[in-house]
């Protein structure tokens, strides 16, 4: 087995809200290297972890992780729409090992995923279909959350099984960092919302439509005294980053949910896709080395926005 690891920040207001010639030059020159990157490697499998933003999982029934044999795109956000090229067999497999590794994970044969997951497989690999897939989604948005030390024992789980196949793996987190767009909370919410956070699937044309205006026009103001959510924290991004590059992931086991969200933003939590990358790379291959290809706070994208890439050393 070969393997190495990417972790990117995705935005859906990427291509929508414009941060500047500048920042959308940059972040083009490192997204194109890092693609680059990944042909070069070209892996035989992409484990993926990424969130769900109450497009494919809500409150009817909402689990900490799950596994999915076969997922497809909701197309949110002028993503690509169809099936992703799951590897059913694997992913199965994998399921069956993270079980037997006292890690409970859900599976699901028919998962809709969005732009948490797809835009950054667009990004690196410009399809869904081009490298077969495992997509495992973390609940990173919806209250309560499975402690961050859980997170670290199902990537050293997945991590573990990675390392029992004779392939080229690239394992992805895509999320966070530092951000927190107008997603609502069941507590408290009016009958309308709280509704849709329970079941929410499948909505009408016009109903996702109005949902996306609604994450532009924050983007629009965030970061400005018109914003009533929590702006980005690029100190707090930049130490998180460091914690990982520098290899001490067992410091993740003491993060405290509540401080991060008071800290840095309640959508900080897909950081857990982060985690469980790293976990992964940490448990097949031991240790690693880790670079932080490029980070800014992009207001305008709601996004602390960063992109790391490892391997063993």
């Amino acid at each position: 087995m070969t393997i190495t690891v990417k972790c990117l920040s995705h935005t859906p207001l990427r291509g929508l809200n414009d941060p500047g010639e500048e920042v959308v030059r940059e972040v083009d020159a490192v997204l194109a290297q890092a693609r680059a990157e990944v042909e070069a490697f070209d892996p035989e499998l992409i484990v993926i972890f990424a969130p769900d933003h109450y497009n494919g999982l809500f409150y009817d029934l909402m689990p900490p992780f799950v596994i999915a044999t076969a997922a497809e795109s909701v197309a949110d956000y002028k993503t690509l729409p169809g099936p992703l090229s799951v590897d059913r067999d694997t992913a199965l497999s994998m399921a069956r090992f993270i079980l037997d590794s006292d890690v409970d994970i859900a599976l699901s044969h028919r998962l809709q995923v969005d732009h948490g997951c797809t835009q950054t497989l667009e990004e690196l690999t410009g399809s869904l279909t081009r490298y077969p897939v495992v997509p495992i989604i973390i609940n990173s948005v919806a209250p309560p959350f499975a402690p961050y030390r859980r997170i670290r024992k199902l990537g050293e789980a997945v991590g573990r099984f990675l390392a029992t196949l004779n392939k080229r793996v690239l394992v992805l987190g895509t999320g966070g960092l530092s951000h927190e767009p107008p997603v609502p909370l069941l507590a408290g919410a009016p009958d309308e919302i709280a509704n849709f956070l329970i079941a929410g699937r499948n909505p009408t044309p016009e109903a996702r439509a109005a949902r996306q205006a609604r994450t532009i026009a924050a983007g629009k103001v965030y970061g400005t005294p018109d914003s009533p959510l929590t702006p980005l924290n690029p100190d707090w991004d930049l130490t998180f980053i460091e914690t990982l590059t520098s290899g001490r992931l067992a410091d993740v086991d003491g993060f405290s949910v509540e401080e991060i969200s008071k800290a840095a933003g309640r959508s900080t939590h897909e950081i857990r896709t982060w985690v469980a990358a790293f976990a992964a790379l940490s448990a097949a291959a031991g240790p690693y080395t880790a670079r932080t290809d490029y980070y800014r706070p992009i207001s305008e994208w709601i996004a602390g926005y960063g992109v790391v890439s490892a391997q063993p050393a």
